[in-house]
């Protein structure tokens, strides 16, 4: 084994360590967040300023109209400080975006995309860093798990007249009892290690050279907490984590990937504590973790065996990697952003190899379930055990439940409309864009790579990502505006589909176990799961990976 062979091997063991030790206590203070009837001081202040009764239980409907009337306010608000930056405190001297970046922009960071056409340092003042994006960061988080817990309150519930919760008590939890203090506790751990915190504007500096660089300083540490933690990915910098300000050594660079994995694999343990059985949070754990660690494996392999004579001269594919963390680290990290809906980078995707660039191109269409986005990855992790089974059912010829609750036509019915309005979406946009002019100018490459890119795009946008691979020039018109409809479709549909379901099984009366009930804490279970999520989902999207990556691979 080489140097960096082992050097993968412990960095992987170091972050399972870490994820292992915090899993059981934060997964249970989660679940007493979201179950405690008691409201912080802050918290009830916040009630009354928006004039709510956090107490009151809405139906699926009403939970759906307060979470997007507060999406739109955000986007309204974040659209008017993008075009009024020019007139904002700390604007350092940008002007406002136009109106097409600033429609994107908004709601990019709305929807927990957080896909950035802009280079950071040149663009935002840190004002709408601070204001707009960070607030966003807070928020966009807090919704996705706020849909979650809807969801395992319609498990866990029985015969509530569809009532899932309240979503602004959910939502202000979210951020006041697990986000903002985690975050705290994380800016103070990335000053200490060297990522930068401060009000500075541009710098003049002397380079070794002798030439003279402007440098931009900012509140770094504090976006870089929640950019990670909440799975959103907005780098302050064009760069995002390959930026030394962002993430200057191997010990940030761990734990930044250990920000974006920690909530997505601690949710399935609030899981199984909510709806009374910690075996079914086990089951969707080893079925995340399974698909993240062959991810993982297959991209460290190929970027350090990468083909090529100035990879086999290198040792490995080094084009586009940071030298401070190496292929390893870069893969892991590729692999875990693009497995949990975050799109922070510290390597150039574009430069990946192309079973690598495949793998995160994957792990996207997958519906980032591996362990997915904050909350996003666990109720599209649920939606499709409701397929398994169901599946298993037609197979034995006998109703499906899961949890005691039956899964019907109208259950399916949601959940098939969940499961293809991602593929539509990408797919829609990837064959405008390579049809027509305005979508073709900004491609860099041709043939199988250009159109990874373009695939690549609207993968990221559809699944609330971020990333990209960075030859698709996609500050123009024409994806700034298709690409704000695909994040706002890919964002709120599936939520509302979710939503509904929630309701349908909340009103339900469960039913006890049978002989007959499929038992699904089991490993044939998750198995099965597994094969769902790859079969059912991932082959809807085989013929065009094989004309992109797999074409790239062999040629």
């Amino acid at each position: 084994m080489t140097t960096q062979t082992w050097y993968a091997v412990a960095q992987i063991g170091v972050l399972l360590v870490l994820l292992a030790v915090v899993h059981a206590p934060l997964g249970a203070y989660m679940a007493r967040v979201y179950t405690s009837p008691n409201h912080l001081r802050v918290e009830k202040a916040f009630y009354r300023a928006v004039r709510v009764d956090p107490d009151a239980e809405q139906r699926w409907i009403t939970y759906l109209l307060s979470l997007l009337g507060f999406s739109l306010v955000s986007v309204l608000v974040l659209y008017a400080l993008g075009r009024l930056q020019e007139h904002l405190p700390w604007n350092l001297g940008f002007t406002g975006l136009d109106p097409a970046g600033a429609w994107n922009t908004a709601v990019s960071f709305t929807t927990n995309t957080n896909w950035q056409w802009y280079s950071g340092e040149a663009a935002t003042g840190h004002l709408l860093q601070m204001a707009g994006f960070t607030v966003q960061n807070f928020v966009s988080a807090s919704v996705g798990m706020a849909v979650a817990i809807a969801l395992v309150r319609g498990f866990a519930r029985s015969g509530t007249d569809a009532r899932i919760g309240n979503f602004w008590t959910d939502l202000t939890r979210g951020v006041s009892r697990i986000l903002l203090p985690l975050s705290f506790v994380v800016a103070i751990v990335l000053i200490a290690a060297g990522v930068i915190q401060n009000l500075d504007p541009h710098t003049a500096v002397t380079t070794v050279e002798g030439a003279t660089q402007h440098v931009l300083g900012g509140p770094v540490a504090s976006q870089e907490a929640i950019k990670d933690l909440g799975t959103n990915g907005g780098g302050f910098f064009n760069a995002n984590s390959a930026h030394p300000f962002e993430n200057p050594t191997p010990f940030t660079n761990i734990i930044e990937i250990f920000l974006l994995l920690v909530i997505p694999f601690t949710l399935p343990r609030t899981f199984g504590i909510m709806v009374g059985d910690k075996r079914q949070g086990w089951s969707i754990l080893g079925v995340m973790a399974g698909l993240w660690a062959l991810g993982v494996a297959l991209a460290t392999w190929s970027e350090l065996a990468g083909p090529g004579a100035a990879p086999e001269a290198a040792g490995a594919a080094l084009e586009g990697k940071e030298t401070r963390f190496g292929p390893a680290g870069s893969a892991l990290f590729a692999v875990s952003t693009t497995a949990t809906s975050t799109g922070s980078v510290n390597a150039m995707h574009d430069s990946l190899t192309a079973p690598s660039g495949g793998i995160t191109i994957f792990n996207m269409l997958l519906g980032e379930i591996a362990p997915g986005g904050v909350g996003a990855g666990l109720y599209g992790m649920l939606v499709l055990a409701v397929v398994a089974v169901f599946i298993a059912g037609l197979m034995v010829g006998r109703t499906p439940e899961y949890l005691g609750k039956k899964i019907g036509r109208q259950e399916m019915t949601l959940v098939a409309l969940y499961v293809l309005t991602t593929p539509a979406l990408v797919l829609v946009g990837t064959a405008l864009s390579v049809v027509t002019e305005p979508g073709l100018a900004s491609v860099q490459e041709t043939g199988p790579h250009g159109l990874s890119e373009v695939l690549y795009a609207f993968a990221s946008a559809a699944n609330n990502n971020g990333s990209a691979f960075a030859g698709l020039s996609a500050g123009t018109p024409w994806y700034e505006w298709l690409q704000g409809f695909a994040m706002l479709l890919g964002r709120f549909v599936p939520i509302a589909l979710v939503l509904a379901l929630a309701g349908r099984l909340a009103g339900q009366t469960a039913v006890p176990a049978s002989a007959g009930t499929l038992p699904t804490h089991r490993p044939l279970f998750a198995g099965l799961l597994a094969g769902v999520a790859l079969i059912v989902v991932g082959l809807t999207f085989i013929p065009v990976l094989s004309l992109g990556p797999v074409v790239e691979s062999l040629s």
